[in-house]
């Protein structure tokens, strides 16, 4: 989607422009594309095979050589949530109920099934459950779309320092709980 990577490029630039970090600017990037439906991160995420969104992310900022990272989340922009993994624990990931009881502390809301899941993204989980098969025959030379897929960003600032995120709704059917 280019309007989405343009929209994404223009939230970064906005941040950089102004003097701003490569953390914030990716960020800010990462927030823009979890925000577009028509893309595999927060909102539009694919469901597991128990027909449920699981999210995963992750940032790095070379500034000081952290990351943090979440897998298995339900709020509505999870780079967001691994930033503060980064900046707020000694940790690097946290998964599943943890991230969600860290998400809660932090005062980032949950988001509710509704939010993520897109009327595409149940399509193509039923479509998966029709199939019963390996995941990647669903789109192998059947005239579908390509599926969406994992978003990121790179960013490098003024100052030298250079970011990185990225964000998932991991491929439809996949496990619950794997991480992806």
């Amino acid at each position: 989607n280019m309007q989405a990577c343009e929209a994404a490029v223009d939230a970064a630039y906005a941040v950089l422009s102004k003097g701003g970090k490569a953390v914030d600017a990716v960020e800010a990037a990462v927030n823009v594309l979890e925000n577009d439906t028509s893309l595999n991160a927060g909102r539009g995420c694919s469901l597991t095979e128990a027909g449920e969104p699981e999210c995963d992310a992750l940032i790095m900022d070379s500034e000081d050589l952290r990351c943090g990272a979440v897998a298995g989340v339900r709020v509505a922009n999870p780079i967001s949530l691994a930033r503060s993994v980064m900046e707020k624990t000694e940790h690097v990931l946290l998964v599943g109920e943890g991230a969600m009881k860290f998400a809660q502390s932090e005062g980032m809301p949950l988001a509710a099934r509704e939010y993520l899941v897109t009327a595409e993204s149940e399509e193509e989980w039923r479509t998966w459950r029709g199939y019963k098969d390996n995941v990647q025959s669903l789109f192998a030379a059947s005239g579908q779309p390509e599926p969406h897929d994992t978003v990121g960003c790179v960013a490098l600032d003024a100052e030298g320092g250079l970011a990185c995120g990225t964000s998932t709704g991991g491929v439809v059917g996949k496990r619950v709980g794997r991480v992806g």
